[in-house]
């Protein structure tokens, strides 16, 4: 099927992709468990003809398309879970769970993943091999899609991935992507300092943690700009300080929270290391102690230049020249589909779905409380993720 009749079909389901975003978008789930998103997909495509998957640990569907077909496996995946934000969109769908809100787009990824269900669905006999497409709960820092590596939901692993993600202060229906690293790696650190309390009156008989704490944050960003390429970048974020219960109590105890974030393994490893060093290091310098905690998160988001070139190939067939942007450097927010990416040859591209004519700068981007999505871009990204798919499945990455 040629993509320019992709997207007329696509556009023919309009209907049904935004109607089953907006069900997503009022009942957003958090973390592994998305049960009602799950519910909402196998019935959207109960009358397809797909093999289910699931697996013990996620509520993750993978619904396979010519089950056992010889040829070529290509997988696509759209992720289910939520946000733990309180919605201020003022839509009439907007979110009916207090504290919970679809402010990444994985609402309109699960619904473009399954338009792109029916087009494929719609020419199963003329495909050339087997179509796997991955509903995946628990993106949000839960590592959903290694749980459904580990469950064994994509054996034989495919011969290729793609994603899409949305980008809500990015051009209407422009598609963007780059070979190699795409998004940062992304881990959890804490720091403890701890020090002596007593009377904020004589500081001098204690040992106060807080301006500890704060030495420690001003000397890792002068750590990070002064120890780190900027070629092979890194970003330390203190995001979280807590400190003492009362205005004239000096605190026994200080922790900073934040993440590392990087784009290469080498300077994921080294940056660890000189958080140690530089929190214990200053703590002891004012005779206290530090301890400091990691939790490993993503890993980097690599794409395959092979699958960068397949997806401007078909976005610009679709959408005509222009359409594909090439990005210059990675933006050093995290994704787990990179779990996908370090075991698969793949891409991940973003789509800007900005109202068409406005000004996108000003839009409010992802995990935004008042973010929007102008849903009438939602059948191109269905239409692509299938033009990804039938791409790949004729002539692979050729």
């Amino acid at each position: 099927m040629p993509e320019a009749d992709l997207l007329d079909r696509a556009h023919g389901l309009a209907n049904s992709i935004v109607a089953l975003r907006r069900a997503i978008h009022a009942e957003p789930e958090l973390g592994l468990h998305n049960p009602l998103t799950r519910d909402k997909v196998r019935a959207a495509l109960a009358h397809l003809p797909l093999e289910w998957r699931e697996g013990p640990s996620t509520t993750g569907l993978v619904a396979v398309l010519n089950a056992g077909k010889a040829g070529r496996r290509v997988l696509l995946r759209g992720d289910t879970d939520a946000l733990p934000m309180t919605e201020e969109t003022g839509l009439p769908f907007a979110s009916t769970i207090a504290g919970r809100m679809h402010a990444c787009g994985h609402d309109t990824h699960t619904a473009m993943l399954a338009g792109a269900a029916e087009l494929l669905a719609a020419q199963a006999d003329r495909l050339d091999g087997e179509v796997l497409l991955m509903f995946q709960p628990g993106e949000e820092g839960y590592h959903g899609a290694r749980f459904m590596l580990d469950d064994g939901l994509i054996d034989p692993l495919p011969h290729a991935a793609f994603a899409l993600h949305i980008m809500p202060d990015s051009p209407h229906g422009i598609v963007a992507g780059k070979a190699g690293a795409l998004m940062a790696s992304a881990d959890q650190f804490e720091i403890v300092i701890t020090g002596r309390g007593g009377h904020a009156s004589m500081p001098h008989q204690t040992l106060d943690p807080v301006p500890v704490a704060c030495e420690i944050v001003t000397a890792l960003q002068a750590m990070v700009t002064r120890r780190f390429p900027v070629a092979d970048p890194v970003v330390a974020t203190v995001a979280r300080i807590d400190a003492g219960t009362a205005h004239n109590v000096i605190p026994d105890r200080a922790s900073l929270r934040g993440t590392l974030r990087t784009i290469s393994p080498g300077n994921r490893t080294a940056l660890r290391a000189a958080l140690e060093k530089l929190a214990t290091g200053i703590a002891a310098a004012h005779d206290m102690q530090a301890s400091v905690t990691i939790i490993e998160g993503f890993p980097v988001t690599v794409c395959d230049p092979r699958a960068v070139d397949l997806a401007e190939r078909v976005a610009v067939d679709l959408g005509g020249e222009g359409r594909f942007h090439r990005l210059t450097h990675p933006i050093m927010g995290a994704e787990d589909f990179s779990y996908v990416l370090e075991k698969v040859p793949g891409a991940m591209v973003f789509l800007g779905v900005a109202a068409d004519g406005a000004d996108w700068r000003a839009c409010c981007g992802i995990h935004s409380a008042r973010m929007t999505v102008d849903e009438a871009v939602l059948p191109f990204g269905a239409a692509l993720l299938a033009g990804f798919a039938t791409r790949f499945l004729a002539q692979g990455f050729a």
